[in-house]
């Protein structure tokens, strides 16, 4: 098995040396082989955002490595690591660009990690190949090319951006509690495409989701964290049987804190 991410030791570490210190990730070591989907929850301030920003290269590594398919990307920029890692964010505005069409938006992601010239934006076999993608989503789409993508529902956006960010097959994908802004009928769609897209392709993935049973019900891997450390790691026939109260048994057991609902842990 091709292991496709491996984090060494990483400690992050906000106004170091000040009184302000908040030491928010603790020597986190973590390897992810291909095809895994990692769901990743924790309270406020474990270090969720924190790692996939520091996995992402939105944020300088304090101490430590992290190493994306074999290639040390420590100190690489987010535009360096987006040969190898697409993102999807929380808010359905960030990922696109709001005055431009879809087709627009799809060419720019097709684009990703090629060479830029000045030849048309869209061509007629790209648009082909857009109508065929769109039309998979089962949203219509595939009839609205032309639009700008700023119109469309918010939903309809973290659909086009889950397509964008897999036109290039990625070595990873990071989901940044992409659902997060959606009401709930809309995230169990955006859930269920972002499920399928990441069977289908075979995609490697990385979810910080806030909800406790998406992070059950999704993916073939669960971690919890708690004040920078991970305490909980289950994966397989284990995750797949767990149910809520097990997994906040777990964190207690693992953790040593006491819990007394799933909103205190994920609030």
């Amino acid at each position: 098995m091709t292991t496709i991410l491996k984090i060494e030791n990483l400690h992050q570490i906000f106004e170091q040396g000040t009184v302000n210190e908040n030491h928010v990730l603790r020597g986190i070591n973590l390897t992810m082989d291909q095809g895994e989907f990692i769901t990743i929850i924790g309270g406020n301030g474990a270090g969720k955002s924190t790692l996939l920003n520091s996995i992402a290269g939105t944020l300088p590594v304090n101490q430590g490595k992290i190493i994306v398919n074999g290639e040390d990307v420590t100190r690489k920029s987010v535009m360096r690591r987006s040969k190898q890692i697409s993102r999807v964010f929380q808010d359905p505005r960030m990922g696109t660009a709001v005055r431009l069409t879809v087709e627009e938006n799809l060419a720019l992601a097709l684009k990703r990690g090629r060479p830029r010239n000045f030849g048309a934006g869209v061509k007629n076999k790209d648009r082909n190949f857009f109508k065929d993608q769109l039309a998979t989503l089962n949203l219509g789409l595939e009839t609205r090319l032309g639009a700008e993508i700023g119109l469309l529902s918010g939903g309809q956006r973290q659909a086009i951006t889950l397509l964008m960010a897999t036109l290039q097959k990625p070595e990873l994908i990071l989901l940044d509690e992409h659902t997060a802004a959606l009401d709930p009928k809309t995230s169990i769609t955006v859930m269920e495409l972002t499920e399928r897209l990441i069977r289908e392709q075979a995609l490697t993935a990385f979810m910080v989701t806030h909800d406790m049973e998406d992070a059950i019900r999704y993916g073939t891997r669960l971690i919890m964290l708690h004040q920078g450390q991970i305490v909980v790691d289950v994966k397989g026939e284990e995750k797949q049987n767990l149910t809520v109260a097990e997994l906040m048994d777990m964190f207690h057991r693992n953790s040593g804190a006491e819990l007394k609902d799933d909103q205190l842990l994920l609030s």
